[in-house]
């Protein structure tokens, strides 16, 4: 059985920056906004569009689309997203060992034996920082904050509306990791050498 690592992360935490160096460390492919070309291609939809329907999306009108917008059956377009999403999600841990970035990966594939489910978070002023400086996505720090706290917020009601779990609460996650104490090497080894032991590698 392959063995993946499912990395979910508070906007601006490093977690991206986490798993893609993991992935080069381990020699294993990392999946993340790949994800949603292949998403793109099963469905014909636009990948801006998809992007605006999950987790990364920056307003909050996709929870109007997702209610109002149903058809006969009780399905909106966001809901075969989801099942795409979950299709293609399978089929990539099906494959060969990986990390996968966000798109509730961990959840996706919680009945797999050898999924490692990680959370990576930090300070907001760590995280202020990160999104100014390293980004650059963000000028001032009061818009860096809105911002902050506006992705953690939809990404949190995504995944209450298609899961079970809570996110960013410990008790879901295999390992909960502090990017603005350890460090992005730091967290990398760790999880490197959990890896290790989980493969047998």
């Amino acid at each position: 059985m392959n063995t993946v690592i499912a990395i979910s992360r508070q906007y601006a935490s490093a977690g991206r920056t986490i798993g893609h160096q993991l992935a080069d460390k381990l020699g294993i492919p990392c999946y993340d906004s790949s994800i949603l070309d292949k998403i793109s291609e099963k469905t014909g939809l636009d990948q801006k569009y998809i992007k605006e329907s999950g987790e990364y999306s920056t307003s909050t009108s996709w929870i109007f689309s997702a209610i109002a917008g149903r058809d006969y059956n009780g399905r909106t377009l966001q809901d075969d997203i989801w099942q795409v999403q979950r299709e293609t999600i399978m089929e990539l841990a099906g494959k060969e060992d990986c990390v996968i970035i966000g798109r509730n990966a961990d959840y996706l594939l919680k009945d797999m034996a050898q999924v490692i489910s990680v959370f990576i978070h930090a300070s907001e002023e760590e995280r202020i920082q990160r999104a100014i400086y390293e980004y650059r996505e963000i000028s001032e720090s009061e818009d860096a904050r809105r911002i902050i706290r506006q992705r953690d917020k939809r990404r949190k009601a995504y995944t209450q509306m298609y899961t079970e779990i809570q996110w960013g609460e410990a008790r879901y996650y295999d390992v909960c990791l502090d990017s603005g104490k350890f460090g992005v090497e730091l967290c990398v080894e760790i999880l490197a050498q959990l890896y290790r032991s989980r493969a047998g590698k």
